[in-house]
């Protein structure tokens, strides 16, 4: 066998796998992995931030089905990447993270970005491990790689020295070949707990399925269809369950959410926690005696806040509900004659109304819900919602928040946000990663594509929906779209704030600057008892207009802006059709600047008139609803 160095029986190990790509920044010392990867065959995405190249591969993991794998410099590059990690973690993405670290004989020393890495990111990660020696190098990826892939999803981390990357294994020794490992084990249910959950579903009055990400991930979307069709039990989908089953269906009962959760008392979760984004299982905004079951590949979120252990089910979601169809025989829910479905009807049909007349204000400045209403229907003109061609990337308080119920889906995995941690900052690395993922790299509009991942179909477009402040967080990235040659189309939705803006008009938010230089200029402090001190812009204020398409112009791609329903339909029908990196700029008004509060915290005196399913529609809400 020839000698290698560290850094070839790294990228051999990887290819070995079947990695195909690989995320991240280099240099000293991993850029020589990053190399030798190269010449194997395997992609190179080279980010801006770290933090963005963890994203990134955290959620290819999600896409995919098998581990993202992502390669940073050690001490800082390893200090930004964890936040890939506990994206990782939270939203249970298989995911890999390889650093290189300074070299061994130099530990304590205060050597070149020297951090034990392995130390500190032990608790955080399902392992860490740093090689013994070269030829433990394979058998260190493998296990590493299989960890994070399988039982729960979660990531793993790999610290490589400096001395190890570039030494040499004599070509005497022995090495391990690595190869592609089988998917994960499936585990099944008990078939006492499947009868026991059963029978519960069969003497429910107001039951609902609640579909999770976990059910995208596990690819379940065959068995869940059959199992709604058959038992004609309504069904609510998280945010990113959205397309499990297609937002057409009659028996989706997102639009009537509140409705749903405060009538049903059978709860089936298909891969859903009972954390914030579903209130916890908890009164008052769920009712107060509803039974959850839970299914899931995770262990420890069973029986969690308010379900109960005696009705969960350990076991994966493709296994488990043919096993429970069986048990259910033929019985199906009688949905015509029961009151419930008759109430979610009816809240459908109100909050559907309120949102049309929302989206149809020709009022300027533009409202959220009127703008990204236009560029829904500009989208679903040039590419159908059937046909599935289109990934929708949203993050930013009111802009993922309305542009959920607004822009449909019909497929599993087209709808990605700030997931389970609420992270903003994630859109840009997220939308590259599906790029990857769906067409790979070089593919041109209109063309059948593999992608990196190995996923076949059409060639899909990749569409971000970015407020202007987690635009913010990654906006470079816009620069390794264009390098790449991605023609992903980004609308910024500016309404120059965090939440909400404090100005309409740049002379008086020119106004609202000044006080605020001036008040902090000259060192006032706080004001006196009694008196309101001039405060100037708020907080969560931006700039006012920032001209943000034109980031995409200095990278050689396309920067529009639209401040009418014309303009933004125009300017989607091009950034769509261009074929190159699009940013288009949507001007809206500031919004509403009351009280910043999250939909889970409204009073329960707003749930009552129903605020939170108006808030679910992304109408009546002021805060982040998630």
């Amino acid at each position: 066998m020839e000698a290698l160095t560290g850094a070839q029986i790294i990228a051999r190990s990887l290819r070995g796998l079947g990695v195909t790509v690989l995320f991240g920044i280099v240099g000293i010392p991993v850029v020589e992995i990053a190399e030798e990867a190269i010449n194997l065959g395997i992609k190179f995405i080279g980010f801006r931030n770290e933090q963005a190249a963890g994203y990134a591969a955290s959620v290819y993991g999600y896409l995919t089905g098998r581990p993202g794998v992502c390669l940073v410099v050690g001490g800082p590059g390893v200090l930004h990447a964890i936040s890939g990690i506990g994206n990782s973690t939270v939203n249970r993405f298989p995911f890999l993270l390889l650093a290189g670290s300074s070299e061994t004989h130099l530990t304590t020393k205060g050597a070149f970005q020297e951090l034990d890495a392995v130390s500190f990111l032990t608790p955080h990660t399902k392992v860490a491990f740093r090689p013994a020696s070269l030829d433990a190098i394979p058998d260190v990826i493998h296990n590493a790689y299989r960890t994070a892939w399988y039982g729960r999803p979660g990531p793993s981390f790999i610290d490589f020295p400096a001395d190890m990357i570039q030494g040499t294994l004599p070509s005497s020794t022995a090495l391990t070949q690595t190869s592609p490992l089988p998917s994960p084990p499936k585990p099944s249910a008990d078939e006492t707990t499947l009868f026991k959950v059963a029978q519960l579903l069969k003497t429910a009055r107001s039951p609902l399925i609640v579909i999770g990400k976990g059910a995208a991930y596990a690819r379940a979307t065959d068995c869940i269809s059959s199992l709604v069709s058959k038992t004609q039990i309504p069904f609510l989908p998280t945010p990113m369950g959205k397309g499990v089953l297609p937002d057409a269906h009659p028996l989706n009962a997102a639009s009537a959410r509140s409705t749903a959760l405060k009538e049903a008392d059978v709860v089936l979760l298909l891969g859903a926690r009972l954390n914030w984004i579903l209130h916890f299982g908890s009164p008052p905004k769920w009712n107060p005696h509803a039974k959850f079951i839970q299914i899931d590949i995770d262990p420890s979120t069973l029986g969690s806040n308010s379900a109960d252990p005696a009705l969960a089910i350990y076991g994966d979601l493709t296994t488990v509900i043919p096993q429970l169809q069986s048990h259910l025989s033929t019985w199906s829910y009688k949905a015509n004659s029961s009151p419930y479905t008759t109430h979610l009807q009816s809240a459908k049909d109100r909050n559907l109304a309120t949102a049309a007349k929302k989206a149809s204000s020709t009022a300027l400045p533009l409202t959220h819900s009127a703008a990204l209403s236009a560029i829904e229907r500009v989208l679903h003109k040039l590419s159908p919602v059937d046909e599935g061609n289109i990934v929708y990337v949203s993050e930013g308080a009111n802009t993922m928040d309305i542009s959920r119920s607004i822009f449909p889906v019909s497929h599993p995995r087209l709808r990605l946000d700030a997931g389970t941690h609420a992270t903003m900052g994630v859109g840009l690395g997220y939308a590259i990663a599906a790029h990857i993922a769906y067409n790979g790299l070089g593919s041109q509009p209109g063309e059948a594509q593999v992608g990196a991942s190995g996923l076949g179909g059409n060639r899909k477009k990749i569409v971000c929906l970015e407020g202007d402040s987690a635009f913010g967080f990654s906006a470079m990235e816009v620069e390794t779209m264009a390098r790449y040659g991605m023609d992903i189309l980004i609308f910024v939705i500016n309404n120059g704030g965090v939440y909400h803006g404090d100005a309409d008009d740049e002379k008086s938010w020119s106004t609202l600057q000044q006080s605020t230089l001036n008040v902090q200029g000259h060192g006032t402090g706080t004001a006196s008892k009694g008196q309101e001190m001039n405060k100037g812009l708020r907080s969560t204020s931006l700039s006012f207009g920032t001209s943000y398409q034109n980031i995409a112009t200095m990278v050689g791609g396309l920067g529009l802006e639209a401040r009418t329903i014309e303009e933004a339909e125009e300017a989607t029908r091009q950034g769509f059709e261009c074929g190159k990196i699009c940013v288009v700029n949507v001007i809206v008004g500031k919004g509403e600047g009351g009280k910043l509060e999250f939909g889970w915290q409204a009073s329960t005196r707003e749930q009552d008139r129903g605020g939170d399913e108006e808030r679910e529609k992304g109408k009546g809400g002021r805060g982040a609803k998630l």
